[in-house]
């Protein structure tokens, strides 16, 4: 009778043990939705905290894509967010915005949001850019704003210019990130100034470019295509890159009737446009 007891006892407890480890493992873990990116910056309002994420962990002149986690003050993550959000870069003598994308929940994740945003400069020790939100969460509006640290890019993946119709025009380059010896896939973003606060994206012009090698006799490459406006807003072509080193983008804007808005064509007596990206790989 003992060994009876003893058995069925056993048995129990198996039973026990093994519904729990399947009921375990049928629970839906938390998965860390920015495993793939760094913080860059954690904005915070005693209520709530916007954790910010980058790829590389920092802002930087140019064009950035950026990724928000919204927090309560206990720590929960938020999955429910309207987010609203504006760049803003205090100069001694003025104010200016940034050309910047809505905040939208990234495709398939619970939490994770992201946007992108065009820093036209690097903030210094006097002028700075500062990172202001509005947003919806539970019921509830809220509001937090921050200073931002926005670095200077060693090469240049953005220009500012007056076109010839007296636009002022920012022109930031998104793709390649990561160039390689092939025909790589370009993109970038043309935006014009409607007021100091906003930007609008530029529609149907083209971008003409022209790479070349400096150090090389200035030599270019074949087989590239001038960028044209996708249906994502961007404009996009070919980038031939035919050896590894430094290249400088030479590039010209034209409108919609062809006229050249900025930027000149490359001569024996003109090595460089007046607007133009660096790559260095």
């Amino acid at each position: 009778m003992k060994f009876l007891k003893l058995t069925l006892l056993l048995l129990a407890v198996g039973i026990f043990t093994s519904c729990s480890s399947d009921d375990d493992k049928g629970q839906a873990q938390p998965m860390d939705e920015t495993e793939d990116l760094l913080l860059t910056k954690i904005i915070d309002n005693q209520i709530h905290e916007i954790a910010i994420y980058t790829v590389d962990g920092k802002f930087t002149e140019g064009y950035n894509k950026v990724y928000f986690q919204l927090k309560d003050n206990s720590g929960n993550l938020q999955t429910d967010v309207v987010f609203g959000w504006m760049p803003m870069m205090y100069m001694e003598s003025m104010e200016h915005g940034a050309p910047y994308s809505e905040i939208q929940k990234v495709s398939g994740k619970s939490t994770l949001y992201e946007a992108w945003v065009v820093f036209q400069m690097a903030g210094n020790a006097d002028e700075y850019w500062e990172l202001s939100f509005d947003y919806l969460t539970g019921g509830g509006s809220f509001h937090a704003s921050d200073i931002i640290d926005v670095e200077s890019s060693e090469l240049r993946r953005v220009t500012v210019f007056m076109g010839s119709d007296g636009g002022h025009y920012v022109l930031a380059l998104v793709e390649p990130t990561e160039a390689e010896v092939a025909l790589n896939d370009m993109s970038a973003g043309l935006f014009r100034m409607s007021s100091m606060h906003e930007f609008e994206t530029v529609n149907n012009y083209r971008v003409l470019i022209d790479p070349r090698m400096p150090g090389m006799g200035n030599h270019g490459s074949p087989n590239n295509e001038h960028l044209t406006q996708g249906a994502d807003g961007f404009y996009h072509g070919k980038l031939s890159l035919t050896m590894t080193g430094y290249w400088l983008i030479n590039l010209m804007v034209e409108n919609q009737d062809g006229a050249v808005v900025k930027g000149e064509a490359v001569t024996e007596s003109h090595p460089q446009s007046s607007i133009y990206f660096e790559i260095e790989f």
